[in-house]
């Protein structure tokens, strides 16, 4: 194997297995040296990868909100017609996708935003970037169902997709203690198929 081939391997090795235990066991709960006995790494190719823990946990949030947000765009490319249609589709995916998992995990987002969103300056620059990507693409969503007339206009699309966002990560939060997907299911048939609409 190649040398980059190999270090953007171990990397990707690192981000991956940083997402399912930060996931599992929160930052905190989770130590380095756990992280590379996972994945076989030296703990000096790890400082030459990410620098320190707080910059690896920076990026395993970038790293965990990118398939959404490619799931997300993947969707409302194919929305000519029907942008609303196109983001009620995704999040039936992801409540399908919670229920698989029998409700464990929620959002990492979600999750550090509690336990570390105001410790970590680091960290919460990237929680609040990812929010902002992701909130962007459900707005420009929004804004497209709203040219197509199949979302109300007298509230900006940006300010749903704000409404979207925390109402969902509150769902996700009470599903977590409800053990139900009832919590989102709520949240989507209320906001995308009631309150969105004109």
């Amino acid at each position: 194997m190649l040398k980059s081939t190999k270090k953007e391997y171990n990397r990707e090795n690192l981000l991956n297995q940083g997402v399912t235990m930060l996931m599992g066991q929160g930052y905190h709960g989770t130590g380095l040296q756990e992280i590379l006995d996972a994945v076989n790494i030296p703990k000096g190719s790890f400082y030459n990868y990410f620098g320190s823990k707080e910059n690896f946990g920076a990026e395993v949030i970038q790293h965990y909100i990118d398939p959404f947000i490619s799931q997300l765009t993947a969707h409302l490319q194919h929305s000519d017609t029907d942008a609303l249609g196109a983001i009620q589709r995704y999040f039936d995916e992801l409540i399908a996708e919670l229920e698989e998992n029998e409700f464990k995990d929620g959002c990492l987002l979600g999750n550090l935003m509690g336990e570390i969103g105001d410790t970590s300056d680091v960290c919460r620059k990237s929680l609040q970037s990812a929010v902002t990507r992701y909130r962007n693409l459900l707005k420009s969503g929004l804004a497209k169902a709203q040219q197509q007339g199949t979302v109300r206009t007298d509230k900006s699309a940006e300010e749903m997709a704000d409404l979207l966002l925390n109402a969902w990560q509150g769902a996700l939060l009470r599903m977590k203690i409800e053990k139900s997907s009832a919590p989102v299911t709520q949240c989507c048939r209320d906001l995308l198929s009631d309150f969105f609409k004109p």
